[in-house]
């Protein structure tokens, strides 16, 4: 192999070097805990494995594939009913259904590597490539055949250390943006953000916080997760199907097994009216920033009660009194997540399909790949 680093694939967190977690410091969820999440509650129709870049004898980058069969999925989502929805549905069917992916499918940031600062990014990135056809070859001899390679989530800068040969014939594409918040550092409670809405932004949160009046949330323990793990399940579902687009689904045990592991960097808050919960969002400690997790809800109580948006103030209040930099909201509900305040960044990633003559179409049959998502950007702050 003519890369100065070597690679090494593993099937399991037990088999992951014992520094590995020395390298994983950018982000929690490349840590040996997160990996042990995946490994003991993965979707269905995922497999993860876990990649380790060497300089001779030296671990110097690591990174998660994962691997997705689309044909175990009853649905990709069910909220766009439309042409271009079935054809997307048709696509997958018959031309991606088996797609290996370089990254974290499951979150939206860049989750797919981290480096050593010593280490040369693009040489790293021509390892990746090897270890990615390792994989390939790997899935081969099981008799499953790799429709789709991709690479996600990157920044603009991040998308450069891609600019090598190996990756000459990929598509490059750009996806719905990340949401990021970023928590002004003079603000010290909920009070100061709210004193920095403008006066249509102001009345938005009055409004959305008189709805929910009756609405009480609680911090649930494992204990509480597992009690209500039927009902958790339930809401998370309801709000998953009616995505507009989806590659998985959670097992039911997720949020408990996570919870299990992560103890206190994983919070998970329930809303409820009396005793029943109505639902519930989770959120991820990594580092100085706030990773929003997966949520669900009653539908019909959520218009009624703005509870989205009021989960989304929650979060905002939660994280100023904790003192993070930032919060992560992720990609979808993109309009009502900058009426909150967060900025779209955008995001770049690398797809390919193994078939050399289906390849060179990569860019418009992307097209029935990505939802379109349109809408418009708030700014709710009285100064830019």
């Amino acid at each position: 192999m003519n890369t100065d680093y070597s690679f090494k694939i593993y099937t399991s967190t037990a088999q992951l070097p014992l520094n590995w977690d020395d390298v994983a410091i950018s982000t929690v969820f490349l840590s040996k805990k997160y990996l042990e999440v995946l490994e003991k509650s993965s979707p269905d129709n995922m497999i993860c494995h876990f990649i380790g870049i060497f300089e001779k004898e030296t671990l110097v980058g690591i990174s998660l594939s994962q691997f997705l069969n689309l044909n175990k999925l009853t649905s990709f989502g069910e909220r766009d009913q439309c042409i271009k929805t079935a054809v997307r549905n048709i696509v997958f069917r018959n031309f991606g259904s088996q797609v290996l992916v370089l990254g974290n499918n499951m979150l939206t940031g860049q989750n797919c590597y981290a480096l050593s600062d010593s280490i040369d990014k693009k040489k790293a990135m021509k390892a990746l490539y090897f270890a990615t056809t390792e994989l390939k070859k790997i899935f081969k001899s099981k008799g499953v055949t790799i429709h789709i390679t991709t690479y996600k989530d990157f920044s603009e800068e991040e998308i450069k250390n891609f600019a090598i040969p190996e990756f000459e014939n990929d598509y490059q594409f750009s996806t719905q943006p990340n949401m990021v918040f970023y928590i002004n550092e003079n603000w010290k409670s909920e009070q100061d953000y709210i004193d920095s809405l403008s006066k249509k932004y102001r009345d938005q949160y009055k409004r959305a916080r008189k709805r929910a009046t009756d609405i009480q949330k609680r911090k649930l323990n494992l204990e509480d997760i597992i009690s209500l793990e039927d009902t958790i399940y339930e809401l998370y579902f309801h709000v998953a199907k009616n995505a507009p687009f989806n590659t998985f689904f959670l097992p039911k045990n997720h949020f408990r097994i996570f919870k299990e592991i992560f103890k206190d960097k994983f919070l998970f808050y329930g809303y409820f009216i009396g005793e029943k919960l109505i639902g519930f969002n989770t959120l991820i400690k990594n580092g100085a920033i706030m990773d929003t997790y997966f949520l669900g809800y009653d539908d019909s109580i959520q218009r009624e009660k703005m509870l989205y948006l009021n989960m989304l103030y929650d979060m905002i209040a939660y994280s100023i009194n904790k003192g993070f930099k930032e919060i992560v909201f992720a990609r979808t509900a993109l309009e009502i997540k900058s009426s909150v305040g967060a900025k779209p960044i955008k995001m770049f990633g690398l797809i390919a399909h193994s078939n050399a003559l289906v390849n060179p179409y990569m860019s418009k049959i992307f097209k029935y790949l990505e939802p379109e998502s349109i809408w418009q950007q708030r700014n709710p702050f009285k100064y830019i």
